[in-house]
C-alpha cells in the first residue's frame, strides 16, 4: 500500500456554489480538469493504481482570494462536509482529508479547524503561502499555529501565485512563481521563529520544499548574517528548515528527490503526486517510479511511500 498525501479535488456542490459567488474560479487550471471535478472519472483514474490511497485536499484557488469572509466561511463548511462524505463512501480510495479554511476570517477558520478535526476526523488543515498579501508570520495567524501544534497534526502549505510576478512576466515566468512563493513562505516561517515558539508544529510543503534543498549552502552562510540583529533567536536556520515535511511531487525527477532526501532526510519525505493534475490526468506513475529509482535503502522508500504518512497523520493502520 502507498499513501498519496497531496491529492486535489473540487467537490461538485462546493464548486457549483463557489462559481455562483465568483465565476472566475471556473477559469482556473484545476476547475478545468475533469479528474479534479468529476468524482466518477477520478475513481476510474484511481483504479489504475489499486495500491494507492489518497489524502484529499481542496484544490486552489484559495477561498479568500475570490470570495468575501461570509461566503468563504460557508464554502469551507460545504467543502469539508463533502470531503467527509467521500471518506465514508469510498474508504478503499480515500484514507484521509485536509480541512479547507476561510483564512480571511481567522476566528471562523479556528472554529472550522476544530469542527473538521474533532467531528469529521480530518488529519490536518491547508493554508496558502500568503493570505491576501499577508505573509505567514503575521500575528493574526498565531492562534492557528498554536492550535495545530496542540492537535499534533500537520498544516499543508500550498503555494499561491504572486500576481505581480505573473502579470509582469507572463506564463513562462510563472513556471517559477510557485517554487519561489513556497520557499519564501518557508523562509518567513523560519525567520519568525515558528519552530522555537511551537517546537512540535508540523508543516507539509508541496513539491519537495521547492528551492530550499538546492540552496542549502546559501541558507547556511547568508541567512545567519541577515538575521543577525539584536535579540534574534534563529541562529541555525538551516536546521529549522529541515523540520518541514515535504511531498514528492517533482513530476518524476529522481535527482530532485535525491536533493530533497539529502537535505530533509527519509523521515521528512512523503509520497505526494499532485493527482490528478498533470498531463494525461496525473503523474502518479511517474512519481512512484521516481521514488523507486532513488539510490536509497528499501526501508527509506517504505517510509516515503507509507510509514511516514501513517505516523504523521495518526492513521489507523
Amino acid at each position: 500500500m502507498k499513501i498519496d498525501i497531496y491529492a486535489h479535488i473540487l467537490p461538485r456542490n462546493y464548486l457549483a456554489l463557489y462559481s455562483q459567488k465568483n465565476k472566475a474560479v471556473l477559469q482556473t487550471t484545476d476547475a478545468r480538469n475533469q479528474g479534479v471535478t468529476d468524482i466518477n472519472m477520478r475513481l476510474r483514474l484511481m483504479d489504475r493504481y489499486p495500491d494507492v490511497l489518497q489524502v484529499v485536499s481542496i484544490s486552489q484557488p484559495a477561498l479568500e482570494s475570490l470570495v468575501t469572509g461570509k461566503d468563504a466561511v460557508e464554502l469551507a463548511r460545504i467543502a469539508n462536509d463533502e470531503l467527509a462524505e467521500l471518506l465514508v463512501k469510498y474508504p478503499d480510495k480515500f484514507i484521509g482529508a485536509v480541512a479547507c479554511l476561510p483564512m480571511n476570517d481567522i476566528d471562523a477558520a479556528l472554529a472550522e479547524a476544530d469542527r473538521a478535526i474533532m467531528q469529521l476526523g480530518f488529519k490536518g488543515v491547508q493554508i496558502y503561502s500568503t493570505v491576501n498579501g499577508d505573509t505567514l508570520d503575521h500575528p493574526k495567524f498565531k492562534p492557528l499555529y498554536e492550535k495545530m501544534a496542540r492537535y499534533d497534526l500537520p498544516i499543508w502549505l500550498h503555494p499561491c501565485t504572486n500576481e505581480k510576478v505573473a502579470q509582469s512576466g507572463g506564463a513562462l515566468r510563472a513556471i517559477f512563481n510557485w517554487p519561489f512563493e513556497t520557499a519564501s513562505a518557508m523562509m518567513c516561517l523560519v525567520s519568525s521563529g515558528i519552530f522555537i515558539d511551537y517546537p512540535g508544529i508540523k508543516f507539509i510543503t508541496h513539491h519537495c520544499g521547492s528551492m530550499i534543498p538546492y540552496f542549502e549552502q546559501r541558507i547556511k552562510w547568508l541567512m545567519p548574517e541577515l538575521l543577525g540583529g539584536p535579540g534574534h533567536r534563529v541562529h541555525n536556520p538551516e536546521e529549522h528548515f529541515r523540520k518541514f515535511y515535504n511531498d514528492t511531487a517533482l513530476y518524476g525527477s529522481t535527482p530532485g528527490l535525491m536533493c530533497g532526501y539529502a537535505f530533509f532526510g527519509a523521515d521528512h519525505l512523503l509520497l505526494g503526486t499532485d493527482a490528478p493534475l498533470g498531463p494525461k490526468f496525473g503523474l502518479t506513475s511517474e512519481t512512484i517510479a521516481s521514488i523507486e529509482r532513488m539510490n536509497i535503502p528499501d526501508i527509506d522508500k517504505e517510509k516515503i511511500f507509507t510509514q511516514n504518512a501513517v505516523k504523521l497523520l495518526k492513521l489507523p493502520i
